[in-house]
């Protein structure tokens, strides 16, 4: 992404260690909506971008609003597009937007009944936030019950799905309340936590844009088939979408069915994507916020490729270990997340993903060199990355299942 000229001052909250080096930190929590709102006016904020899902549904957005001020984020009701599975099926339903066939269980009693009506494939989520981490999707029907009654005893309702076939993809559009869509470039998540596709799922541990697999038109296909039927339902419904909807997607025999729908950018996609975005990217957020997407220009691409590779602290994505040195993290294009200062200077862990980094090049063989030599420039005592991001693509193994 290119520099934007239009910021003038910045303020984060609550910030971490990289953001700390481009702007004021402020120690507000970022999930109180009063809080927000009293720092906003007294910085005089322009623009306020709220970025992770759990402020968004605490209805931060909407109070910054009551205060007059724009901003790029979707209002409570708007925010239960991410925050009630339940209701983003509803949705799509009604918008007869294509989507696993799913059921909602909330009582351990009708779990195994449940279960039974799935299969051989079972995809067990929480039906609320669950920063990634609430889905199992397994072939062994012991784990997915094992993981539905964890969720029950803990007071969640679950959501089971049928398991989509073909290759994930993530698109990323920007919205405002008058409906108008701008889509993103489509960029493409690895969720385990291991090579080949091991282990746990996780908030993501890589990415890479754009998609040389994909078909010609998919994007629009997407937007007119999935995004703008959901934006519009959610306008009659009287809960208009602002800011960004994201849609998790799966290319299926069928065509693009959805996975799931966020409310909010995300890790590790946005590194990705916002990497080769020209068009400065204040603009694109205050259009949204004033809902001036109409008139905004086309936006304009960077050619090549992105890979981004998520180092995670030991433990991740169980409990992580923090407070470990960091050195090496000083090469352009090597983003903070889980990260802090220490009192003496020194750069520590303090989350389970610690740092993204993002490599470019001509093509994804390019990119994903340059990402995995500043992988290993950083050093990070216990930490693990994958090897594999945009691996099998760049070799051409990627296919569209054909149906029938």
């Amino acid at each position: 992404m290119s520099k934007d000229a239009e910021v003038t001052a910045l303020a984060c909250a609550p910030g971490n260690a990289g953001t700390a080096s481009l702007s004021e930190s402020y120690g507000v929590d970022p999930a109180d909506p009063a809080a927000v709102m009293v720092l906003a006016r007294k910085w005089e904020a322009d623009l306020v971008v709220i970025g992770p899902e759990g402020p968004l549904v605490a209805g931060v957005a909407d109070a910054v609003r009551a205060a007059g001020i724009p901003v790029f984020g979707p209002s409570a009701a708007a925010a239960r597009i991410e925050g009630s599975k339940a209701f983003a099926k509803d949705i799509m339903t009604t918008a007869g937007v294509p989507t696993a066939h799913s059921e909602i269980v909330d009582n351990p009693a009708r779990l195994d009944a449940a279960l039974s009506r799935f299969g051989p494939n079972w995809v067990v989520k929480d039906d609320g936030l669950a920063a990634g981490k609430g889905v199992v999707v397994t072939t062994d029907l012991s784990k997915a019950r094992a993981h539905a009654m964890t969720l029950l005893d803990g007071g969640h309702p679950v959501l089971l799905e049928s398991f989509l076939d073909g290759p994930e993809v993530s698109l990323f559009c920007v919205v405002d309340e008058a409906g108008t869509v701008v889509p993103l470039l489509p960029a493409q998540d690895f969720k385990r936590v291991g090579d080949n596709d091991a282990g746990p799922n996780t908030g993501g541990m890589g990415a890479y844009a754009p998609l040389p697999w994909t078909p010609d038109g998919m994007v629009d296909d997407v937007v007119a088939r999935i995004i703008q039927p959901v934006v519009d339902e959610m306008a009659k419904r009287g809960a208009p979408f602002s800011g960004l909807l994201y849609a998790g997607l799966a290319l299926t025999s069928n065509g693009p069915e959805v996975i799931e729908f966020n409310c909010r950018f995300g890790d590790p996609e946005t590194q990705s994507v916002l990497a080769l975005l020209r068009s400065p990217l204040s603009a694109l957020l205050l259009a949204s916020a004033r809902n001036e997407l109409a008139a905004h220009p086309p936006l304009e691409w960077a050619e090549g490729s992105s890979v981004t590779v998520v180092i995670a602290a030991d433990g991740y994505p169980g409990r992580p270990r923090t407070g470990d040195l960091i050195t090496g993290a000083e090469a352009e294009g090597v983003l903070h997340a889980g990260t802090r200062r220490r009192e003496d200077g020194a750069l520590v862990s303090a989350g389970g993903r610690v740092l993204a980094v993002v490599g470019m090049g001509d093509d994804l063989e390019s990119a994903r060199a340059d990402a995995y030599r500043k992988v290993d420039a950083v050093h990070l005592a216990g930490s693990h990355h994958r090897t594999d991001i945009g691996l099998r693509a760049q070799r051409g193994e990627i296919g569209i299942p054909v149906a029938g």
